[in-house]
């Protein structure tokens, strides 16, 4: 089975789609349903906020801009009891708008190196929504993907040119051609499409019929 998530770092919902999606796939391994050894997750890159500049800026400010006054903190109330369920500890006031252009050159490249990009994923969403990393700068990029059982020396020069733009383009291309306009959306096996963070049990029930229809 491969599953391609289409998402952001900066996406909070993302984050919680990633870990409601491991509590899913451990589900279905535990009853047999699913060899989760044999289940290739692929992240894809969308971004939320292409226009964020270099500098990192207030998020607050930021949300509010964009969704309207009071979109942040209601945010905050919405996500953060949502996040304690599955193990995140959300510190938006951390946080800060940032450029994930390289975050997603980054992803894009680990696919093609071991150990991949799951460790990657994690790394970064809780780099972010945790610590309050800055994950549009190269050092700290690098960190994590050091972090995350990476060459670090070899992500370094990554960043330093412009690898992984074209694939991090290409993604960007095939969710428009997907209609994807909202994320995390999970493509399973290139045909069922899970659109938002679903809760737990949504997502066992969508990938065990996935899984049933692969063996007929």
């Amino acid at each position: 089975m491969e599953i391609e998530v289409f998402s952001d770092v900066v996406c909070p919902w993302c984050y919680l789609g990633a870990r409601r999606l491991g509590l899913a796939l451990d589900e279905l391994d535990r009853t047999g349903v699913v060899d989760r050894s044999t289940v290739r997750v692929r992240w894809r890159a969308f971004q939320l906020d292409p226009s964020a500049p270099p500098e990192a800026q207030d998020l607050r400010t930021a949300i509010d801009r964009k969704y309207g006054p009071g979109a942040f903190d209601g945010t905050i109330r919405r996500l953060t009891p949502l996040g304690s369920e599955v193990g995140i500890d959300y510190r938006f006031d951390l946080a800060r708008r940032v450029n994930t252009l390289d975050a997603h050159r980054l992803m894009a490249w680990a696919a093609t190196q071991p150990p991949g990009q799951d460790a990657l994923a994690e790394g970064l969403f809780e780099a972010y929504f945790t610590r309050g990393d800055d994950v549009s700068d190269h050092s700290t990029l690098v960190r994590i993907a050091g972090d995350a059982g990476l060459e670090a020396d070899a992500a370094a020069e990554l960043l330093a040119g412009d690898g992984g733009t074209d694939a991090v383009l290409a993604d960007r291309a095939e969710a428009e051609r997907l209609d994807v306009t909202g994320v995390p959306t999970f493509r399973v096996d290139g045909a069922a499409i899970i659109p938002g963070a679903q809760d737990v049990e949504t997502v066992v029930r969508v990938l065990a019929r996935q899984a049933e229809r692969s063996r007929r």
